[in-house]
């Protein structure tokens, strides 16, 4: 991407500018960073997991008829992307208590709840992504009243089929985070998913053992990220069965699109 121009670099993706007006090539890191970058390091093919897992995801989401900015993957570390006007908010959607919402409600971790829970947290790593209430997201002019309802419709589809995709590979998901964008098509604006649903995103376990498969591994010195990741790949059957991670990297299931 040395010819490309960088338009913006988070703490997990760089996005660049793309081939084509309207596009945007979004890079994978390997960097890993929890509690708003207070701990931080570099996971050896981390980037190149979360790629292809979004890849997977998002290509399916796209083929259920939900909206995304997701095109295609380009090789294994960079994906061609529609340019959207990102919300900034962060959506959670929560099914067990775990992580913040069990600390702050004194609730057991695992226990499940009532029902699906869907959260709001304003995006400004300053603030910590301070959670956010449909009061103050109006009323800051963060998202409309209907931007908000097809949101929330969104979540739920989105949490309604990575629920099934997941309990189908014996992975229970806990709770995930997903943002979304405004694509402008002419005149028509929609809302679409946007940035990426991998296990940096999602809290994924075991459904068996209970054993961490997401980042909460690296939040708590759980063992090798990297490992915990290339079960979720394996799992959804994006790495061959018969072949063992090398220490360089990942060994991944090649496709045509790789370089």
């Amino acid at each position: 991407m040395k010819n490309r121009r960088r338009i913006y670099e988070g703490k997990a993706k760089i996005l660049y500018e793309g081939p084509e007006p309207g596009t945007l090539i979004q890079f994978f890191k390997d960097d890993a960073t929890a509690f708003n970058k207070k701990k931080q390091d570099v996971i050896d093919g981390k980037g190149v997991l979360n790629n292809r897992i979004s890849e997977f995801i998002f290509t399916h989401l796209n083929q259920i008829g939900l909206p995304t900015h997701f095109i295609k993957r380009v090789n294994m570390r960079e994906q061609l992307i529609k340019e959207v006007d990102i919300v900034p908010l962060e959506v959670i959607v929560r099914n067990i208590a775990a992580g913040t919402l069990a600390k702050r409600l004194g609730l057991e971790e695992g226990a499940v709840l009532p029902r699906s829970i869907i959260e709001f947290c304003y995006k400004e790593d300053a603030l910590d992504d301070p959670l956010v209430s449909e009061e103050h997201i109006t009323a800051f002019g963060w998202a409309s009243p209907q931007e908000i309802d097809d949101i929330m419709a969104m979540a739920i589809r989105v949490n309604d089929f990575l629920t099934g995709l997941f309990a189908g590979v014996g992975i229970q998901l806990v709770d995930f985070k997903i943002e979304f964008g405004r694509l402008f098509e002419g005149d028509q604006m929609r809302i679409v998913l946007a940035d990426e649903i991998s296990p940096d995103s999602c809290r994924l376990w075991d459904v068996k053992t209970q054993q961490k498969l997401d980042k909460d591994v690296f939040r708590r010195d759980l063992g090798s990220l990297t490992e915990a990741y290339q079960e979720v790949a394996r799992r959804l059957g994006i790495m061959n069965e018969n072949e063992a991670p090398r220490p360089s990297g990942p060994v991944l299931v090649k496709s045509d699109n790789d370089d």
